[in-house]
């Protein structure tokens, strides 16, 4: 009788996990025709979402620093470019973001453009703007300009190709920097995630199938290009604290292979979200670099 009652149980939990699953596959499907309250849902949420990060950002981050008049700053030689590929990378994930949501709630193409692809390049302003009023920092016109080009990949290769076949994306490995300076690079592998420039590196991410027809290829196979910078401490070789403290900086080049997720075919909706999602980050795979100061490297496993 105890087992006839576990069989039961067994039973019950998998036909309510199917039907949780379906009827959450159903709610992610996107819709074949504007879905009003699936569009007003996602309009409200993310005006909301932005003011109230924006209003965050204005009261516990840039209360902290003196206040100015707006100004601009011309921060293109900084941190070897890597914070302006920051700035690209956001806004054509933003962008992608926003042009999906519009997407599932059934908008047409053009608008999906126009009014969700834009999300990042109109977020990013705003945060621009903010620092154009800060001492600290100032509106940086390279930072929009990478802003703007983050975007364009995204919508180019919309009105082009209508599909991504390359896809900007992300990959980070701790370096000793940040111990040195931890206010500036990050205390913490969560900090450093967003702050140490000298872990991430940026890449192109290209899907071979979409440019060379061949069924030896998987589908799902791209080839990377990425962009990283060593030995920063500061954006450039300023002195700080009457010492010269970044005197080994040097830009790497890297060529590597990669998985693009959402060319993995599934049935369910839900992991086809967490494949967009998992999508913005570089699959770790065996990587040649190329950099400034030394011989070709081979690394078995680059993060």
């Amino acid at each position: 009788m105890k087992y006839r009652w576990i069989h039961i149980c067994l039973v019950f939990l998998v036909t309510f996990s199917s039907f949780s699953q379906s009827k959450l596959d159903a709610f992610l499907k996107p819709s074949d025709t504007l879905n009003t309250p699936r569009r007003n849902a996602v309009v409200i949420t993310e005006i909301s979402l932005g003011t109230l990060t924006l209003l965050g950002l204005d009261q516990l981050w840039y209360a902290d620093f003196p206040r100015s008049k707006f100004h601009t700053i011309n921060d293109t030689d900084e941190w070897l470019q890597m914070d302006k590929l920051g700035h690209a990378f956001s806004a054509y994930q933003l962008g992608k973001v926003g042009a999906d949501v519009l997407q599932w709630s059934g908008v047409e193409k053009k608008d999906q453009l126009i009014y969700g692809a834009t999300l990042g390049l109109t977020f990013l302003t705003a945060v621009e703007i903010l620092d154009g009023y800060s001492a600290e920092w100032g509106f940086s016109w390279s930072d929009m300009a990478a802003n703007a080009a983050g975007t364009g990949l995204y919508i180019g290769q919309e009105l082009l190709w209508k599909e991504q076949r390359m896809l900007l994306k992300y990959s980070f490995h701790q370096t000793n920097y940040a111990n040195q300076r931890p206010d500036k690079l990050g205390d913490g592998f969560t900090e450093e995630f967003l702050k140490d420039y000298n872990g991430q590196t940026y890449w192109l991410s290209v899907n071979i199938n979409s440019f060379v027809k061949s069924s030896k290829i998987p589908n799902w196979l791209n080839i990377a290009f990425g962009y990283g910078a060593d030995g920063m401490l500061t954006g450039r070789n300023e002195i700080v604290d009457n010492l010269l403290i970044s005197q080994n900086r040097q830009r790497q080049y890297y060529l590597s292979l990669d998985v693009d997720l959402s060319k993995i075919k599934t049935n369910s909706r839900f992991l086809r979200s967490l494949f967009d999602i998992f999508n913005t980050l570089k699959v770790p795979f065996p990587t040649l670099e190329f950099n400034e100061k030394s011989p070709t490297k081979f690394h078995f496993i680059y993060f």
